[in-house]
């Protein structure tokens, strides 16, 4: 009498082989949608390109870095840049804090800033956040290492300004 054993080896083979084809086959077809560009990381540059492509020219103000910055209608703020996105309502102004503990966007309107978004940098947490509508307001962003505080409030022109603490 004849084992079983190289049968059931046998079929085991064969079933392990038709799987193996049958992936190739299926990544062979789908492959170029699986590892597209669409689905890498854009890098530093590509992101600019992105930005200053869909932000009007007329939007972008250069701005100094400075602690604590001199307020004027020509220069919005120290380190905050005007964001692409027009508020509704004209007399609101927005502007984008780069940090080394992340990125945070504000809008003044009506004497009051507000928070609209943040994002801890890699490495960073968000420890909190007092969003406004206020005065002022405040995001901390930490790390194992660092603290990082962002304060903003609006400027006599309407341009959010900043400090930042680290």
């Amino acid at each position: 009498m004849r084992s079983p054993l190289p049968l059931a080896v046998a079929g085991w083979l064969i079933a392990g082989s038709l799987a193996t084809a049958t992936g190739v086959a299926v990544i062979g077809l789908l492959g170029e949608s699986l590892t597209s560009s669409a689905h890498r990381p854009l890098s530093a540059a590509e992101i600019d390109e992105a930005l200053a492509a869909a932000t009007p020219a007329a939007a972008i103000h250069p701005t100094a870095v400075t602690a604590h910055p001199t307020p004027d209608a020509t220069h919005p703020t120290a380190a905050t840049h005007p964001a692409s996105a027009a508020p509704a309502d004209p007399s609101e102004r927005s502007g984008l804090i780069s940090t080394e503990g992340g990125t945070a966007i504000a809008r003044c309107g009506k004497g009051l800033v507000t928070l609209r978004a943040w994002s801890p940098a890699q490495g960073f947490q968000t420890k909190d956040v007092d969003r406004g509508p206020d005065r002022r307001v405040r995001v901390e962003f930490e790390s194992e290492e660092t603290e990082v505080k962002i304060e903003v409030w609006c400027s006599p022109s309407g341009f959010p300004v900043h400090t930042v603490d680290d």
